[in-house]
């Protein structure tokens, strides 16, 4: 009996995960949802009846787990790319001429054959990289930074489009590459549920995909109706025997990627999909040369309004992967791939004022309110106007009729008037010269166009900011106090200035949400640590603009104390090493401002006493000037910094010609091809370590 049972529960997994991806792959279900519902109550009863048969990969395991207390994060073992883009017909022809040129360059193209390609649609959801393990699904992280994500695992595994064990023979390792996303029309059903119960809607579907997978509860997520098609791929390693048997070890460029089971893009496909994970079969498609990928994408422009779910374009990726191992890369972007983006929607509407917001580090931002309009999937009141300078470009007035640009999650603009339509002498729009929340000077400085508002410290608008800077690892490094710490503090009043931080004790922190007594007490205690700093933490945890932590150890240096810094006029600063014009005007601005110099006196109040800072002593690198770039794999830049300054050396933060040394990690970016162009010795981990001695 019981192995019929078993035998009767395979069935069931079996033909609900069928039906699973009937409907949210295909959009096609073979059965009702009276019938799906009752396959899915037999599983749950014989499951109940006999629990030794329940496995976590059951279609009844993804009602979601418990919530969460927070989401950890994952470092991708195979970075997550982002890709270029390209907005005109001329941009696909100069990449399909890139492309050819460099094929037939490495002999992988015929002087009169096409490149070959592969298409995609470009969907509007979260990208999203999965871990598969000897074929279970162990792992699922959001793309973050392309690094680093965020551990989602627990909501992944409520998707049903998502399988939780693969099919046939899978590798000992798979990172599998997608989009989670949600239909128009499922969007619209859980907007107006969410309505019903008075809940917050969402603007649009790809908010509500990522919102839904952000969930701190799985359980939430699991009610939401997500999807999911794979299109890349990441490590694949430990591949069952036979299988890459079929690939061309030989063919040039191959390198590393001969382990794949497959040599072209959509033979990786089709072999992620035999594995049962979802691929959107139905609008991939191959094309030769640029006028094969300007085809397709007029065509599915033609059918984007008709798909069920947002796009915002189509992707070109080279077919071959032989082809794209010898294309490359550059910066984070393949060479081998495009995104050819659809032009973004407009819409014409009554601008009613010109309002300016203060940023969090000050950065003072026109803003249009607008005659609420319908553009790009929302209803738009308000639209960027960048700054001074563009407002007078664009010649945008109050009273003028506007177009209001929207192009997928993309913060709406405006583009300019509608000249036809303006009536009369409209005034210019003049930028104020106090800041509206502070009452503090705005500045602009030469060849800079943004303004910002010089409250620093004082201004409301920037105080969260600031005082994460100020607790920050290499400012005061006040461990524990984070972003939703700071941010209840300061909604909740109890810090208006950096000196309030150091008034702080135990027991008012822990009646605090997600603090308890022994986290109250180890912060209470890191704040009392901090009250001794060198003088170049304090001055860098200040948060004065164009003040790194470098130049603020060399001001300290100089000075020898606060109150010379705050008095010293700008002729004395520039009298400090490698302080230019604009440092020194950004740090006497920065005191002359009244409010600026009593957070200071607050701070001495406290008890905050900054030590003098150490003056470098003869070494190994003295008179060495280091500019780090990319990451090393075994010390992290601070690490870096620490050892060339002990041997007397300079660590700088950009490269010019009196550079000694350039230290290169992975993913080095334009300080690297700067130092390269100006001819620069070059080192890696070990070439620093060999100067240093170690």
């Amino acid at each position: 009996m019981a192995g019929t049972v078993a035998e009767r529960v395979a069935r069931l997994r079996a033909e609900i995960a069928q039906h699973n991806v009937r409907y949210y792959v295909y959009d096609d279900p073979e059965v009702s949802d009276a019938e799906y519902d009752a396959l899915m109550r037999e599983l749950t009863a014989l499951e109940t009846e006999h629990p030794d048969l329940i496995t976590p990969d059951s279609p009844t395991q993804r009602v979601g787990a418990a919530p969460l207390a927070e989401f950890g994060s994952v470092r991708h073992a195979v970075p997550m790319l982002s890709l270029g883009n390209g907005f005109e017909d001329e941009d696909v022809h100069a990449f399909d001429k890139r492309v050819s040129d460099t094929l037939r360059g490495a002999g992988l193209l015929g002087p009169a054959e096409q490149a070959q390609y592969f298409c995609e649609l470009k969907l509007d959801g979260l990208a999203i990289s999965l871990r598969y393990e000897n074929g279970e699904l162990v792992q699922a992280a959001t793309r973050g930074d392309g690094q680093t994500g965020e551990d989602v695992t627990a909501n992944i595994r409520t998707i049903k489009a998502i399988p939780l064990k693969l099919k046939g023979q899978a590798p000992a390792v798979l990172e599998v590459r997608g989009e989670v996303l949600m239909n128009r029309a499922e969007f619209e059903k859980l907007n107006q549920k969410q309505a019903a119960r008075g809940e917050k809607v969402f603007v649009n579907p790809r908010n509500a995909a990522a919102g839904s997978l952000r969930q701190l509860d799985p359980r939430i997520t699991a009610q939401r109706p997500l999807r999911f098609f794979a299109y890349s791929w990441g490590e694949v390693r430990g591949l069952p025997s036979g299988l890459a048997e079929a690939f061309d070890e030989s063919a040039p460029g191959m390198g590393a990627a001969s382990t794949l089971p497959r040599d072209t893009h959509g033979g990786m496909l089709e072999w992620l999909s035999g594995l049962g994970l979802p691929v959107n079969v139905r609008f991939n498609h191959k094309a030769q040369g640029a006028e094969g990928l300007l085809d397709f994408y007029r065509r599915i422009g033609a059918e984007r309004a008709g798909l069920p779910y947002d796009i915002d374009g189509v992707v070109y990726k080279v077919d071959s992967l032989a082809a794209q191992r010898v294309l490359g890369f550059v910066a984070r972007a393949p060479r081998w791939a495009l995104a050819h983006k659809f032009p973004a929607e407009e819409a014409t509407t009554d601008l009613l004022d010109i309002e300016v917001q203060v940023g969090r580090t000050g950065a003072i931002t026109p803003v249009a309110r607008l005659k609420p309009v319908f553009v790009g999937g929302v209803t738009v009141t308000n639209a960027t106007l960048h700054n001074e300078d563009e407002i007078r470009r664009k010649d945008v007035r109050v009273g003028d009729v506007v177009v209001v640009r929207r192009a997928g999650d993309v913060i709406p603009e405006v583009v300019g008037p509608v000249l036809e339509k303006r009536s009369g002498e409209l005034p210019l729009f003049v930028m104020p010269t106090h800041c509206p929340i502070c009452g503090s000077t705005i500045e602009r400085l030469e060849d800079e166009a943004i303004a910002r508002c010089t409250g620093g410290l004082f201004c409301p608008a920037q105080r969260k900011q600031t005082l994460l800077h100020a607790a920050g690892r290499k400012a005061l490094d006040i461990e524990g106090l984070g972003e939703k710490l700071v941010e209840q503090l300061v909604d909740n009043g109890r810090l208006k200035t950096l000196a309030d931080v150091f008034t702080l004790d135990a027991f008012e922190l822990a009646a605090l949400d997600r603090m308890g007594k022994k986290s109250a007490e180890n912060l209470v205690a890191a704040i009392d640590q901090a009250r001794r700093p060198s003088l170049g933490r304090l001055l860098f945890a200040l948060g004065i603009r164009h003040v790194g932590e470098t130049t603020a150890r060399d001001v300290a240096r100089h000075f020898g104390s606060i109150d010379n810094i705050m008095d010293a006029d700008e002729q004395a600063l520039l009298a400090v090493p490698d302080v230019g014009p604009v440092v020194a005007g950004s740090i006497y601005r920065f005191f002359r401002e009244a409010h600026n110099r009593d957070v200071v006196r607050q701070l001495e109040k406290q008890g905050v006493a900054p030590q003098a800072e150490a003056q470098p002593q003869g070494g190994s690198l003295a008179g060495k000037t280091f500019v780090l770039t990319g990451t090393m794999p075994n010390w992290s830049r601070d690490e870096a910094t620490r050892h060339i300054l002990a041997a007397g050396g300079k660590v700088s933060g950009s490269v010019s010609k009196k550079t000694s040394y350039v230290v290169a990690g992975e993913e080095a970016g334009s300080k690297l091809v700067k130092a390269q162009e100006l001819g620069l010795t070059i080192l890696d981990e070990d070439g620093l370590k060999a100067l240093l001695g170690q």
